[in-house]
C-alpha cells in the first residue's frame, strides 16, 4: 500500500531548500559506517560505468582506485555538491517539490542514496523515476543507519523500528515493476546493549537495501 497523507509528514514542514542553505562539511556516519559502504561499492560497481549519486553531498565514499565514466551528483546545496571532488557534474533539486528527474531515460548504471532516503516522502514518484533513468540490469544500492535529522524524516521512518525501515525500503522497491526482488546487508554492533548505552565500543549500525532493474526490462 502507498504511504498515507500521516506517513509522508514531516515536523519541519518548510522548504527543504531552506534547511539545507547552509553548507555541512561533515559525515553523518561513523567511520565504520563509511569504511562498509566503500567496501560495498567496490564489490558492486563496476569500472567505467555511469554512476548517479542522488541526495549526495561534498563527499560520496567511493572507491578512490576505481575510475568511473560519469559521477552525476544531485543534491539540495549547490556549495557541498561543488566540494565533491568525485562528481563530473552536479545539479540541485528538491525531489519533495518536482520528482521528476531530469536525466534521459537508461541513462545511468548505478544510482546510489546514501543516508538520505529517510527524508524521500513520495517514495513511490523517486523509486519509479530511479527505475526509468536505470539501464537494464542496472544496480541500486540505498545505505541508511540510525541517525537523522528527525525534524526533516518523514513519520513512517521517524516511528520505525530499525528492522521496519529495512521492510519499507524494500516496500519502496517492490512497489515499483521491474526491480529484483530487493537484497539486505546489515551489521549491527555486536557490543552488549548495556555498553552502548554508555557510549562503550558502539558504532552506527550499517543498513543496504539493494536492488536491479531487470535486465528484460
Amino acid at each position: 500500500m502507498p504511504l498515507s497523507p500521516n506517513q509522508r509528514e514531516k515536523l519541519d514542514n518548510t522548504d527543504d531548500q531552506l534547511f539545507y542553505a547552509y553548507p555541512r562539511f561533515v559525515t553523518h556516519v561513523d567511520d565504520g559506517f563509511i569504511q562498509q559502504l566503500t567496501d560495498l561499492y567496490r564489490d558492486r560497481l563496476q569500472p567505467n560505468t555511469r554512476i548517479l549519486d542522488m541526495m549526495s553531498s561534498w563527499v560520496s565514499h567511493l572507491p578512490e582506485e576505481i575510475e568511473f565514466a560519469h559521477i552525476e551528483g544531485h543534491g539540495l546545496n549547490a556549495e557541498e555538491l561543488a566540494r565533491n571532488p568525485r562528481l563530473n557534474h552536479y545539479f540541485v533539486q528538491n525531489l519533495n517539490e518536482n520528482p521528476q528527474i531530469p536525466i534521459p531515460d537508461q541513462d545511468f548504471d548505478a544510482v546510489l542514496i546514501c543516508v538520505s532516503v529517510q527524508y524521500i516522502q513520495y517514495p513511490e514518484a523517486i523509486f519509479s523515476e530511479i527505475y526509468r533513468i536505470l539501464k537494464p540490469g542496472g544496480i541500486v544500492i540505498i545505505s541508511f543507519s540510525n541517525r537523522m535529522f528527525f525534524q526533516k524524516a518523514i513519520q513512517a521512518w521517524r516511528d520505525a523500528s530499525e528492522t521496519t525501515r529495512v521492510e519499507l525500503v524494500k516496500h519502496y522497491f517492490n512497489s515499483i515493476p521491474g526491480f529484483t526482488t530487493p537484497e539486505v546487508i546489515v551489521r549491527q554492533s555486536t557490543t552488549p546493549y548495556f555498553l552502548q548505552l554508555m557510549g562503550i565500543g558502539a558504532g552506527d549500525p550499517f543498513y543496504a537495501v539493494i536492488a536491479h532493474r531487470n535486465s528484460n526490462s
